[in-house]
């Protein structure tokens, strides 16, 4: 395999930056992000190795602590020392490496390293530049802050389930459970957002000298992170619906999106726009007759950008194509050309070997040593052109760097003290002081990403024009909040609610804390007044398809001679550069194309369940925001700027590295496995029906431990003596006996009261919860505060999800320094134009009779 491998020409955006990782697997997906950005990560593991060294899958499927897959893929680029902490040098080594670091990355139980005298405030009340981040499965308060979790328990609990799986039967029965989508992405939600909150903590740091303890917990992250359905519960008290390899929504679609190939493959293909519809099979199919919708009886619950119009039987018609194709044949890149947004369902391992990929330098070939060969990982999320993703060495063997504990106390270099220049609703200063960004993003994927940068302290300006609009469609219920809070059935939503100034629910939840403004780019004035502005910001961001921005004269290298060190970040479906650079994609679109669709669903013949709404939007934007505080890191310390492309897929390809690395080791391609991976040794592990309609528990097995205790909480001590189940290996063997055995016992009871008597026993076990279940009944989330209440123009006041990490010394807001939910259209004109260009009220209303803004 030709090596595919970029130089390392430029510094990782956290050159310098030293990050001590504790604790085990749900904090190494975040450790993982910080190494790939430059920081030196050391990971220190007790005695016996990190429990990931002992899962699945391994080189020859031998198990070996050194050959783990899994170990490899989360901890390449990390450096590993062996410290004993129940052991007084343990201890004393470890202090002494937060000492010498910048950050304590802490994925431990809650209260261990208190117990061992090693608590955040005691290390930096001893150390304090050190910055502590703790990621824990709930939280450190909270009335569930010690129950167990695994992956399937979280993705259960925070909602990810009960959107994710295959279409009701005809009489809107589901005769299948929800599906939970493979891997970790649980521990991925959290992390990310953990690291990009590391990062901005940092840059508060460079002003203080000060470190503040960051507290993530998974199951908020997960709870918030399920697009539609929160915001469509909280004002319209209406719940969501889950569909095959589609968007859960308020109704079950008539509109398929995936297609069987010859071959039995998959392809994921729009077929609404008729206007491009039917050109296209014109040319490529088979002549159907194309509908433009109006014949239709029932229309469509969610239609989205690029996929409106059309009919149930322009569905025939794309099927009747694809199935005459093999699937290497599928003409989805001319579908492309012609505007329609088809893609393969990918296997997670083929992007690797697509040239689009490798030209974008997203994969990186590692070289393995003791296997005399290398492997090629996903390495990278985004180009830039003034840092790069490092960390092309391999997981390191346990204990290999026990000379790192000779570290020596670093000195921190900061910026000049300055004085606040506002303090958020909590009377402390912001992370983000002094950064202002001149957002021209939109819908979830980019637009989100600066939603979080608001609450950090940033100076967000969404710009927009009235003619391509943010949409701002739905959640707007007819009656307000009042009719809401009277409501036993669903509410109404208003329509249209894309006109003018309203303000829609998914759009507040996306855009809180921003200051908005209208300015006409195609205007030589307005054109002129974003030049301007370009000046006074730090960062421009957009998510337009590529080419927009240049053709508006607002590319990159016109923004530079504006502002030499301007941060420019663009994020878009497949990236600018490469082959595939003018291709589009959506949420779903998206997920096929990287592999993560393929990646969730029940085995053949079953089709690939896929994510249940837009995952790659809220994860893109994670991943976004990530990369532009990284760049106002890197800008903080050497005084650059940088432009950026990042690309919507391959946030997803990120998370495809085991089944990637698994493939070119033991040949093996990924099969779909439904609610316990096919690496997992766990059993019973697996999602199973309890009392009432459609309701569910997860409930996952760790260790013989695990299954006396549900046995004997069952009633049932005569499993433990049956032959097919005395030990882990027959229980893994006969898994789907084992989950006949569960379920007859589940199927009898309340839900919720298993979980409780599962979680007092110490089994891992969660309820797949609806919407309504984390908004109105789970204490734990209530406890954290998840939610925060904001007054929106035109709106109203209404809860949005609230940020997701704790901030001890620079707490985050979701309402941002406005203190209010999203802007309605040229909002703050008045306000930003005269505070940023000195404009009069008159000369800011000339401009808009001159349609300029």
């Amino acid at each position: 395999m030709p090596s595919h491998t970029p130089e390392q020409t430029k510094p990782g955006a956290l050159d310098g930056v030293r990050v001590v990782e504790v604790g085990d697997r749900i904090g190494e997906y975040c450790g993982l992000v910080l190494a790939g950005l430059g920081a030196e990560v050391i990971k220190v593991e007790p005695p016996e190795g990190a429990e990931s060294r002992r899962m699945g899958p391994f080189v020859d499927d031998v198990p070996d602590p050194e050959r783990s897959l899994h170990f490899w893929a989360y901890n390449r680029g990390k450096r590993s020392v062996v410290l004993d902490l129940d052991s007084d040098e343990g201890r004393r080594e470890l202090e002494d490496l937060a000492a010498a670091s910048d950050v304590l990355l802490d994925a431990s139980p809650v209260g261990y390293l208190d117990e061992r005298g090693l608590s955040s405030a005691e290390l930096r009340e001893r150390h304090p530049a050190l910055v502590v981040a703790r990621m824990t499965p709930f939280g450190e308060e909270g009335p569930r802050r010690n129950w167990k979790a695994t992956d399937l328990v979280h993705l259960a609990l925070g909602g990810q389930v009960m959107n994710n799986g295959y279409d009701p039967d005809p009489f809107r029965k589901y005769d299948l459970p929800p599906v939970a989508s493979q891997l970790e992405h649980s521990y991925a939600v959290a992390g990310e957002q953990l690291a990009f909150t590391v990062i901005a903590a940092l840059i508060s740091r460079r002003r203080t000298g000060n470190g503040q303890h960051l507290s993530c917990a998974v199951h908020e992250a997960l709870a918030k992170n399920t697009e539609g359905d929160l915001m469509s519960w909280i004002c319209l008290r209406t719940p969501f619906l889950r569909q095959t390899c589609r968007h859960s929504a308020p109704d079950v679609s008539i509109h398929r999106s995936i297609f069987a190939t010859k071959d039995g493959r998959w392809i994921l293909a729009s077929t609404r726009n008729a206007k491009l519809l039917g050109p296209f099979l014109a040319k490529y199919g088979i002549g159907d007759d194309i509908s433009d919708g109006s014949d239709e009886k029932s229309k469509d619950s969610r239609v989205l950008p690029g996929m409106e119009g059309g009919a149930a039987r322009n569905m025939d018609a794309v099927e009747h194509t694809v199935r005459r194709y093999l699937f290497e044949d599928v003409p989805w890149r001319e579908a492309q050309e012609a505007g329609l947004m088809w893609v393969p369902v990918r296997k997670p391992h083929e992007s690797a070997y697509d040239e689009h990929w490798l030209q974008r330098g997203t994969f990186g070939d590692v070289e393995h040593a003791d296997l005399g060969r290398s492997l090629r990982y996903p390495t990278s999320k985004w180009i830039a052109t003034g840092t790069q993703w490092v960390g092309q060495s391999p997981a390191p063997r346990l204990n290999q760097h026990r000379e790192l504990l000779q570290v020596r106390p670093r000195t921190l270099v900061r910026a000049p003290l300055t004085t606040p220049d506002a303090l958020s609703v909590h009377g402390k200063p912001w992370a983000l002081q002094g950064v202002r960004i001149l957002d021209f993003t939109w819908m979830l994927a980019s637009a989100g990403a600066t939603r979080f940068l608001a609450s950090l302290g940033a100076d967000v300006i969404k710009v927009e024009w009235h003619k391509n609009l943010d949409p701002r469609r739905g959640g707007n219920p007819v009656g307000g909040r009042e009719a809401r809070a009277r409501a036993t059935e669903p509410v109404p939503s208003q329509w249209p609610a894309d006109l003018g100034g309203p303000v829609g629910a998914q759009y507040n939840n996306k855009n809180p804390g921003k200051r908005g403004i209208s300015l006409n780019i195609k205007h030589p004035k307005g054109l002129e007044l974003a030049r301007r502005m370009v000046a006074e910001s730090t960062v421009v961001s957009e998510g337009f398809s590529p080419g927009v921005m240049e053709s508006w004269g607002l590319g990159y290298d016109e923004l530079r001679k504006i502002k030499p060190d301007i941060i420019y970040a663009k994020q878009s479906g497949m990236g600018t550069k490469g082959i595939y650079g003018r291709f589009r994609t959506i949420g779903p679109v998206a997920q096929a194309f990287a592999g993560t669709s393929e990646m969730s669903g029940l085995p053949d013949p079953f089709p690939p369940a896929g994510w249940g709404y837009s995952y790659l939007d809220w994860y893109g934007a994670y991943s976004f925001a990530l990369a532009v505080l990284s760049a106002v890191y890197h800008h903080d310390v050497t005084g650059e700027g940088q432009a950026i492309d990042a690309s919507q897929s391959e946030v997803g390809i990120f998370m495809t590295a085991v089944p990637t690395l698994d493939f070119q080791v033991n040949g093996r391609v990924w099969e779909r496995a439904g609610n316990r991976s096919p690496y997992s040794t766990a059993a019973p592990e697996g999602l199973y029906r309890t009392r009432g309609d459609d309701r569910w528990i997860a409930i996952t097995c760790r260790s013989d431990d695990d299954w006396v205790a549900l046995a004997k909480e069952a009633g049932h001590p005569e499993w433990l003596e049956h032959a097919d189940f005395r030990t882990g290996a027959d229980r893994h063997r006969n898994r789907e006996a084992l989950d006949r055995l569960v379920t007859s016992w589940t199927a009898e009871h309340d839900g919720f009261d298993l979980m409780n008597r599962l979680q007092v026993i110490g089994v891992a076990a969660g309820v797949a919860q609806t919407t309504q279940d984390r908004v109105e009944n789970d204490p734990q989330l209530a406890a954290l505060d998840w939610l925060t209440e904001l007054d929106a123009t035109n709106f109203g006041r209404w809860p949005v999800a609230a940020p997701s990490v704790k901030m001890s010394d620079t707490p985050q807001y979701a309402g941002g320094r406005v203190g209010r939910g999203a802007p309605t259209y040229g909002e703050h004109n008045y306000e930003v134009y005269g505070e940023l260009l000195g404009l009069s009220r008159d000369e800011v209303d000339g401009l808009a009779a001159e349609d300029a803004i």
